[in-house]
């Protein structure tokens, strides 16, 4: 008698939380890593070989440039569809589930950002870096949980990844609104032409991602010359591909955005990503002294992380406890919540990406932010893992 094929498996929207979850822990060890690695270089002997590669160009383009334009685009690709899958049938899927982070995510843009204008104000040219140390990094976080194990109840964990992507569309915005150049009006209307094929595609039915991905390269090359950061035709056409069946929830191998999206997940995680960190980390700290320290870009930064995140992620999520808005995460204490606070003073990736964005043509600036985002970050983490440590200790 031949025996029956066991049933394939369908993955639960849970099960994939926690391999996206597991990815991305994983993949901020190795970011960390990477960001070490390229500060040795550009402070060692082989730092012109490492500066000179980045500004030799290819097709007209710097391999800076190559790496912050188009490769980064794949990055916004993948932020567009977690966000895209986290409200639609993830962790932000009901309106109670998002009010404690948007709520934390809010306050952590909010008050970082109050702090670089403070100490910025009176000088226009550095005030564009106003939402540098507003972004949290997904990925060095959730690797610094890894790290720490199961001294942070999982419901803390779901929280500061349902903040750092709540943090990402925020991010995207702010590029789109304050960091966009002069416009072509032109190559605007092509990019709002291909969206609206884009939407009737999935509308009636098609699901071959070819298809999108095709479509998207056209998108990408568009919005690049229209003067709109070349990097969010990634999150646009994250937002056009199809999740599956309207009701219901699908398997991946039914899903379009699924597919792609779980495809992406190692390449971004570990080549995409570590390639940017590795370009843009490296700053030399030749003839650098502490009065760099004092400076309104890198001490504005630093406080807006290490400080003004802490500050705004806990007192506006604590805000929200005590109007019974929301509940104090599952099996969690307070003093657990403020480290979790800390650890989204971990900016690098996105905060880096804003502060090329904010200061294009001045390397001198450039360099402030890395200072600036390294120590900010450097500080977040350590604090923040500190705490967490101690909380577990102390409840032993």
């Amino acid at each position: 008698m031949q025996q029956s094929t066991p049933p394939r498996r369908v993955k639960s929207v849970k099960s994939v939380f926690r391999e996206f979850m597991s990815t991305q822990a994983s993949g901020g060890l190795v970011l960390m890593s990477i960001a070490l690695l390229a500060l040795v270089i550009a402070n060692s002997p082989a730092a012109p070989v490492y500066f000179g590669v980045l500004d030799s160009h290819v097709l007209g383009l710097s391999v800076l440039h190559w790496i912050n334009d188009a490769l980064m685009s794949l990055f916004f690709l993948l932020v567009g569809l977690e966000i895209k899958r986290e409200f639609l049938e993830g962790q932000l899927k009901t309106w109670p589930d998002r009010v404690l982070p948007g709520v934390a995510a809010l306050g952590g843009m909010l008050v970082p950002a109050l702090i670089y204008i403070a100490f910025n104000w009176s000088t226009p040219e550095t005030l564009r870096g106003w939402a540098i140390p507003s972004a949290t990094d997904i990925a060095f976080a959730l690797g610094v949980l890894a790290l720490l194990g199961s001294r942070v109840p999982v419901s803390l964990k779901v929280f500061l990844t349902a903040l750092a992507i709540l943090d990402d569309l925020a991010a995207v915005v702010i590029i789109a609104i304050f960091y966009t150049t002069q416009l072509s009006w032109p190559h605007l209307l092509a990019v709002l032409a291909l969206l609206v094929i884009l939407v009737a595609l999935g509308r009636s039915g098609v699901r071959h991602l070819s298809i999108y991905l095709g479509l998207g390269l056209v998108l990408w090359f568009f919005v690049l010359k229209s003067g709109v950061h070349a990097t969010l035709a990634g999150v646009a056409l994250a937002m056009m591909i199809p999740i599956g069946a309207p009701q219901g929830r699908v398997s991946e191998a039914e899903s379009p955005l699924l597919r792609l999206e779980h495809s992406l997940h190692p390449w971004v995680t570990f080549l995409i990503v570590p390639i940017f960190g590795f370009a843009n980390a490296g700053v030399s700290f030749a003839g650098m002294n502490a009065s760099v320290l004092l400076k309104s870009v890198p001490l504005g930064i630093a406080l807006g992380l290490f400080v003004g995140k802490q500050l705004g992620v806990f007192l506006f999520a604590w805000v929200a406890i005590r109007a019974n808005l929301a509940k104090l995460p599952a099996r969690s204490t307070w003093p657990q919540l403020y480290g979790v606070a800390m650890l989204c003073g971990i900016g690098f990736t996105m905060s880096l990406f804003i502060g090329l964005l904010a200061f294009p043509t001045t390397p001198e600036l450039q360099a402030d932010v890395k200072v600036g985002v390294l120590l900010g970050s450097l500080f977040s983490g350590l604090t923040g893992a500190a705490l967490l440590i101690a909380c577990s200790l102390s409840r032993r």
